[in-house]
């Protein structure tokens, strides 16, 4: 058995199209789980829709599917040989202005919701606007978020609103998919003082390899994607390290029009222009190519272990308390 079919190997972030092709592929690529995006734009009824919809397609396929509440059940799917799913959203707007329903969505299975998606929310200011930082009801959503185990992901969040929801929340935080802006310049790519911030507050840091955001852009390949990785664990440590792809797998450019919105009909935030994964990972069913990056780049075992999921698997059981 090779390491990576031995391993833990957790995504921290995919929001792929969820169909049979793709779950197919979580398994092909020997996701032990994965943070799946149920919730970006839509409220919380569409999102309830989205839930239900995705707990019938792990029935459907439950060969090689199981849903995730604790981290047994990711254990678990490991010795099963599926791939947890964990229900996570890319934006709290599903919140709406009712506290009550961090708590509903997390009897729903939720375990991952990101605060703000690139732009201002109820909550706080996603990282391309002007960053006010944390409102007040931002504050009581981070302490029930606390209370009820999801994990705050401040992947897209803005650097203000970041720093205090890392100051406010009692358990660990993430930026679930992000790159270091010492590699590239990009509003969505942290600073080498955001990465040590949250990481010297017990945070964690999933490593993307979103092509936008990457040095080489798509003239990257899979070692790009591990010497990003060697960025960070160089600044915070390997202890606090894993990565989460940001797959959009199954999507066309519709997706993207969509999902790079922002408030105001039609507005258009930003422009990604070609999207292509870089050389050796562009489908989820690749993800040993990445296994197999590290151990060129002279990683040790143990260190592979943590970055591939055990880090994440770890950081989860503080935050869901199992």
């Amino acid at each position: 058995m090779s390491l990576h079919q031995d391993s833990i190997v957790i995504d921290g972030l995919i929001i792929a199209k969820w169909e049979s092709s793709v779950f197919e592929d979580m398994r092909k690529g020997g996701l032990t789980a994965a943070n799946c995006t149920v919730s970006v734009w839509e409220g919380f009824a569409d999102t309830v829709h989205n839930i239900a919809e995705i707990k019938q397609k792990i029935r459907k396929h439950d060969e090689i599917l199981s849903l995730v509440r604790t981290t047994a059940d990711i254990r678990q799917a490991k010795a099963d040989g599926k791939t947890g799913i964990i229900l996570g959203f890319q934006n709290a707007h599903a919140f709406e202005d009712n506290i009550g329903y961090v708590e509903a969505f997390a009897d729903m299975g939720v375990r991952v919701v990101q605060l703000c998606y690139n732009t201002q929310n109820l909550i706080g200011t996603g990282c391309y606007e002007r960053d006010g930082g944390l409102s007040g009801f931002g504050r009581e959503v981070i302490a029930e978020m606390n209370r009820v185990g999801i994990m705050v992901d401040l992947s897209h969040v803005g650097g203000n609103t970041s720093k205090e929801a890392i100051l406010e929340s009692k358990k660990p935080v993430c930026y679930s998919h992000c790159l270091p802006s010492g590699l590239k310049e990009h509003p969505r790519n942290k600073s080498d003082e955001e990465l040590k911030f949250i990481a010297d507050h017990g945070g964690f840091i999933g490593v993307t390899m979103f092509p936008p955001f990457l040095k080489r852009g798509i003239e990257a390949t899979v070692d790009d994607y591990v010497e990003a990785m060697d960025y960070v664990i160089n600044l915070v440590g390997e202890d606090c390290v894993g990565f989460g792809t940001d797959f959009t797998q199954g999507y066309d450019k519709g997706f993207f029009d969509w999902i790079t919105h922002d408030k105001g009909r039609y507005r258009r935030l930003t422009n990604f222009g070609t999207i292509l994964n870089p050389e050796g990972i562009r489908t989820i069913g690749e993800t040993p190519n990445l296994t197999a990056a590290m151990e060129r780049a002279g990683w040790g075992e143990a260190k592979m272990r943590k970055v591939l999921g055990e880090n994440w698997l770890r950081v989860f059981g503080e935050v869901w308390g199992a």
